[in-house]
Formats: C-alpha cells, structure tokens, sequence
C-alpha cells in the first residue's frame, strides 16, 4: 500500500486530503511543520509527498529541493494557492511531477496523486530551467490556467515548437514570451511578427531579408527577422493567415535551420526557436486546402489552447486587481480595486475580447476614476448596460455563446455608427480581427454612418 506524506500548515487542508486519498486506498501521514516532515521522512518510507508552496516555517520550494536531496527519486507534487508561470516553473524545475491549485478540485488531487506514484524514476528528473525572470500579464489559478502553466514549464527547456491557439486577446504572446523567459534562450532575441499586418512579398522579406536590387528600393542589403532572432526566438502570430507559398518556405526553415534572402542565391544557416499563434481552426484550414498539413504538424509539435475569459470566470477577480494596479502605476492615480457592484457587472459581461477588453476597459476606469474604488459609473455603457430589450425571443431560446458574441458586436458596431475603429476600441480587438469577426457573422458595418 502506497503512503504520502502531505506538508501543509494549514491542518483542515491535511484532513481533507487525508480523507480523499484514503478512500483511494492510500495511507497518509500529515504535517503541518516541514523541519518535523524532514526528520520524520529520514524515519520512516514515504513514496510520495504532497507540499503547500507557501509555508511560514520554510516554503514549499526549499522543502522540496531538500526532501530530494534525501530522497533523490521521490515523486513530489507541489500545491498552491496562488497560480502563476512562474511557481509553476519554480516547482516543476525543481524537481516537482506535478503542480496543483487551491482550493483543490477532489478529482484533480486523486488523478495527479495517481499519475504520480505511477511515474518512474527517470521521470521524475527535474528540469533544469535556470533562475526564473519574471512574467507579468498572465493570471488565473483555474485548472485550465494552471494546466498551461505546467505545459510552459515542461516545454520551454527543450527546442520544441509550440503552437498556440486561442481567441483574440486571451494573451497568446504572453505564452510565446513565457516560454522564451524561461528557456535557455532567454538572454537572446524574441522577435514578434504579425503575419496578418504585411504583405506576402512583404512578410517575405521582413522574415527572410533581402539583396541589394531585389527588388524596387532594395538599394542596400537587409537582414530579416530570422536572421535577427538568431539564438534566440521569433513569434509568428496569426499563422493561419500566411499564403501558401510563404507556408512552403516556413516548411524548408523548419525543416533545414536555414534562410535564403529575397533576390539571393546562398543560404545562410539559423538557430532559431519557432513559437506560432493563431485564433483561426487550423485543422479545418488544413481539411479545406488552406493550410500545409505538413506545416501543420510541424508547428504544433507542442500545443497550448487557451481558454476564453468567459470560460474561466473564477479568474476575473485576481484579473481585474491585477489589471487596476497595473492601470493605475501607469496613469499614476491612486486606485486600489473596484466596488463590489463593479466587480459584479464585470463578472456578468461575456467579454468577447476576452483579457485585452478587459484591460481597456479598466485602463479607462482607472483614468475616470474621481475615488480610491473603480464603481460601476466608471464603467462604459456597453459594460454595464444588458443585452438589448429587442431580442427577447433570443435570450428565452437560450443562445449560444457564438449568437450572443454576433449579437454584441453587432450592438457595438450600431453604437459606433458604423465606425470598425471606435467599435474595435469598445470591444477591446484590433481593426484586423474585427474585420475577421464581421465576415464570419455576415456583418455589414456599411449603412449606419461613417465607414
């Protein structure tokens, strides 16, 4: 019969855990002190060890490192209550086989409890990452927070590409720039790149550079993106939306490390680590035709999916403290929070733009602000006010998430008068991706005023 050892100073959190694994079968000894756990450890046989990461006493972290240094091969899984890259870094890179949230999910706990004392000792190495740097931007302790947390950990040591998918504004470059951080490239060049805001001979020559007489105004030669990532990184936002010619010539660089500049005839190697983003169904653009699947497959060697704000909604309260201090260091006003008034208003908005119109939204709070608390009159309108009174047929037959993100957008855009950049601002996206979301609802933004 297994037993754990569980390391926690809160007493209630030892029980509690002490009753979901004994009903696994599993006997469990607890600690609330880690020097006592240490020695405790030295007497008797424990195949695995479940540590709080924030302990008076010693953290979880300094635990850790030293129940390994013990006990080499003992799995350890590391919980905490405040979810970020970087505990999740410093926990897997310490050695830890896994990294859970509190307040603890029961079926979370039992399933990593099980995957743990399964694992072998090879697995169970740490990963060496290096010291941490910091990663700001990225918050949320949901389980599908924490699951994205955990897969930048494994992931940005090796050389790996990563493929990242989510809607507009979840904060997929932040996930580029986490895993480049916390990588050993980290003391080189991330080069970001949106594929949607050039041309194809543009974007062509932006990544791969160009000779002298390429072409018209081509008067001297330029190094490209790859180029100057060298070493280090490139981000390749909005993949999706390359043509297929330039999909071939990502393909050979993927495939051979080197680059050709435009109008050249020799090829220059490159160390460069590929990060790619996009807000489209890459598998359905590969079904269709509009996408390699041999590129495909090379991009999403690793894959991130993040999760739309509307779907972790137990993460706005940290989001909205986050992004109110962050919005007022800026503007330098002295705004602490919101009200819980506003925070209700914010928790009930389905936020279309996800974390981006979230932080537009509380930049312009924190400017109109007259107190230390954000209420709901610093709110916009669009925020604050329900769904329009003309479409009650629709809201009784209960809509999907798509119908009332259309119906919204539409709502903003006659608001706006028909105007794409007013309306992209309220609804916190940029001109291209608005753009985007007319065609694929069949929105015409003509013929309510300016264009």
């Amino acid at each position: 019969m297994a037993k754990v050892l569980i390391v926690d100073d809160d007493a209630v959190s030892c029980r509690l855990l002490t009753e979901v694994l004994t009903q696994e079968g599993i006997t469990v000894v607890w600690d609330t002190d880690p020097l006592h756990a240490l020695a405790r450890v030295a007497e008797e046989p424990i195949d695995l060890a479940v540590l709080d990461m924030r302990m008076p006493e010693m953290n979880g972290i300094e635990l850790l490192r030293r129940l390994r240094a013990q006990l080499p091969e003992l799995p350890v899984i590391v919980m905490t209550g405040f979810g970020s890259v970087d505990t999740a870094v410093e926990a897997i890179s310490a050695g830890a086989v896994d990294y859970v949230s509190k307040p603890m999910n029961v079926d979370e706990i039992r399933a990593s409890v099980r995957r743990a004392l399964g694992r072998s000792a090879e697995a169970q190495a740490a990963v060496p990452l290096g010291d941490d740097a910091a990663v700001a931007g990225m918050v949320g302790r949901t389980p599908a927070m924490v699951e994205v947390y955990k897969t930048i950990a494994r992931v940005a040591p090796g050389p790996s590409t990563v493929l990242i998918l989510g809607e507009s504004g979840t904060g997929k470059e932040l996930i580029a720039r986490a895993i480049h951080q916390h990588s050993p490239r980290r003391t080189r060049p991330f080069v970001a790149v949106d594929c949607t805001s050039l041309t194809e001979t543009l974007l062509e020559s932006e990544l791969f550079g160009y000779v002298r007489g390429a072409f018209t105004g081509a008067i001297r030669d330029a190094t490209g993106l790859f180029a100057e990532a060298d070493g280090g990184t490139l981000f390749l936002d909005e993949i999706g939306d390359v043509s297929p010619t330039l999909q071939a010539k990502l393909l050979r660089v993927l495939q051979e490390h080197t680059i050709r500049p435009v109008g050249g005839t020799q090829w220059q190697p490159v160390d460069v680590r590929v990060l790619a983003a996009t807000n489209c169904d890459l598998a359905a653009a590969v079904a269709s035709g509009r996408f390699r699947e041999d590129l495909y497959y090379r991009l999403k060697v690793v894959t991130i999916v993040l999760p739309p704000l509307r779907e972790r909604r137990e993460d706005i309260p940290l989001l909205v403290d986050h992004l109110v201090q962050r919005a007022a260091r800026q503007c330098g006003k002295p705004v602490s929070g919101v009200s819980e008034a506003a925070l209700a208003v914010l928790q009930a908005h389905n936020w279309p733009g996800n974390v981006r119109e979230m932080a537009h939204v509380l930049e312009r709070g924190v400017a109109l602000a007259q107190h230390e608390v954000i209420g709901v009159d610093d709110l916009p309108p669009e925020i604050r006010s329900p769904l329009p009174s003309a479409t009650p047929d629709l809201l009784a037959s209960r809509p999907t998430l798509e119908e009332l993100k259309q119906l919204y957008i539409q709502r903003v855009l006659e608001e706006s008068d028909g105007n794409v950049s007013r309306a992209a601002t309220v609804l916190g996206v940029d001109r291209r991706s608005l753009y985007r979301m007319l065609q694929r609802y069949g929105i015409s933004h003509r013929g309510f005023g300016e264009s």
